[in-house]
């Protein structure tokens, strides 16, 4: 039977095989790509010359427009929270020209500063007046948060501090989401939403750089170190963020929740390239019931399968994850220890459902040949697609600097796959 794309993608998810394996590019802020890598796709497939819009400034993130996603196949659609990383929403677009040469649109509220050598300086909710919160190196192609961390008191810590950010939906967010829901709806294809403030301990978001003036703990190395030196402190701030972020899901539930398909909840990741940041018991502790309250309540009240964002070497975090009510794990970075697809396959492929993997941006798609790229494609795809459970993506964003030739070979073995599958 043919589908469309969100039957594919809701065949895949509920591990069932599909007419051809559903593909994402560009739908979350982890499954995208670089707005440079962006222009050159368009460029490449002949489409309207047309300046790429970055919708996040932080990792310099390019919006995938329809005709450009007709082209490569993309099976799903993106709502994205208007608010980027650096505080200012993704709107009033402006011309920008990066350090790379590249002409591009910006938010309106993207203002920056240079310092010595051509560096870019990036400012929380565009104020020039505060101090900077991001910075891209004159020969860098994004932006790294700038630690502002205040003196911290043990004595005096106070969660409120870290929950500065963490508020309730006003009904002009509220009402945006429910139409970015509603036009994606008529796309045809599945519909994810990244839901706002509902990350634990997302080590990108810990040093705030959408706040002027962060307070608490914003250090990165001190979030680390608190997580054991300060785990009371840090399970409050949980507690008292997902009581919020409850609300946040209830309310997007009532304004658009039949239209959703995916609900993208967290990104914090709990893996390193032959590691863990924490142990599995320390994940089941601290994270896993705080998780629960969220899961739970979307599975209870919504059909949304729920994703996890998970770099690294989280092998043995899956089934745990599983328990915290995940249905989905991305971006299965077969590279890191531990996490070989065929294990992965083999171990978890009728429990969760593996969105990404599909081929390395560390090593075969920056620096590989695009006969290399194919290859490595198509073995990913005959281990992951049998039974469903698995939607393409590349391991992670993919970045700036990734040859056009290899993005292309990319794109052409999942239709070269698909079109076998089919026949």
């Amino acid at each position: 039977m043919i589908m469309n794309s969100r039957q594919r993608v809701l065949a895949a998810l509920n591990h069932e095989k599909p007419d051809r394996v559903p593909a994402d590019l560009g739908a979350t802020f982890v499954t995208g790509m670089h707005c440079s890598v962006v222009a050159a796709l368009r460029e490449h497939y002949g489409l309207e010359k047309r300046l790429v819009k970055v919708h996040e400034p932080y990792q310099m993130l390019g919006y995938v427009d329809e005709d450009l996603k007709q082209c490569i196949g993309v099976d799903v659609e993106g709502v994205i929270p208007n608010s980027t990383n650096f505080g200012y929403p993704s709107e009033n677009w402006k011309p920008w020209r990066a350090p790379w040469g590249q002409e591009l649109l910006v938010p309106g509220q993207f203002n920056t500063t240079y310092g010595d050598g051509g560096s870019v300086y990036m400012y929380p909710q565009g104020d020039l007046s505060a101090p900077p919160s991001g910075h891209m190196p004159a020969s860098g192609f994004f932006f790294d948060a700038i630690v502002r961390q205040p003196l911290i008191d043990d004595e005096n810590l106070n969660i409120e501090d870290n929950l500065e950010e963490f508020k309730p939906l006003d009904s002009q967010n509220l009402s945006r989401i429910a139409r970015c829901v509603e036009a994606a709806v008529k796309t045809g294809r599945a519909v994810v939403v990244c839901t706002p403030g509902t990350a634990l301990g997302d080590i990108a978001l810990v040093p705030a750089p959408f706040l002027k003036h962060p307070r608490g703990i914003r250090d990165i190395e001190e979030w680390y170190l608190s997580i054991a030196a300060r785990r009371d402190y840090v399970n409050q701030i949980f507690e008292r963020q997902v009581k919020v972020a409850v609300k946040n899901l209830q309310a997007i539930n009532d304004a658009c929740g039949k239209h959703i398909d995916v609900a993208v909840l967290c990104g914090t990741d709990f893996g390193t390239q032959t590691g863990s940041f924490c142990s599995v018991q320390t994940f089941r502790d601290l994270w896993l019931p705080h998780y629960r309250v969220m899961t739970d309540w979307i599975h209870t009240h919504t059909p949304w399968k729920i994703m996890k964002h998970c770099c690294g070497s989280v092998s043995e975090f899956i089934d745990p994850l599983i328990e915290a009510g995940f249905d989905i794990l991305n971006p299965v970075q077969c590279s890191a220890k531990g996490m070989e697809p065929e294990g992965l396959k083999r171990r978890f492929g009728d429990k969760i459902t593996f969105w990404g993997g599909g081929v390395d941006t560390q090593k075969t798609l920056p620096f590989g040949t695009p006969d290399e790229v194919r290859r490595q494609v198509l073995e990913r795809l005959e281990i992951f697609s049998p039974g469903g459970g698995f939607v393409f993506n590349a391991v992670h964003n993919i970045q700036a600097r990734t040859p056009i030739e290899n993005v292309v070979a990319m794109i052409e073995a999942v239709k070269e796959f698909n079109k076998q599958e089919i026949n």
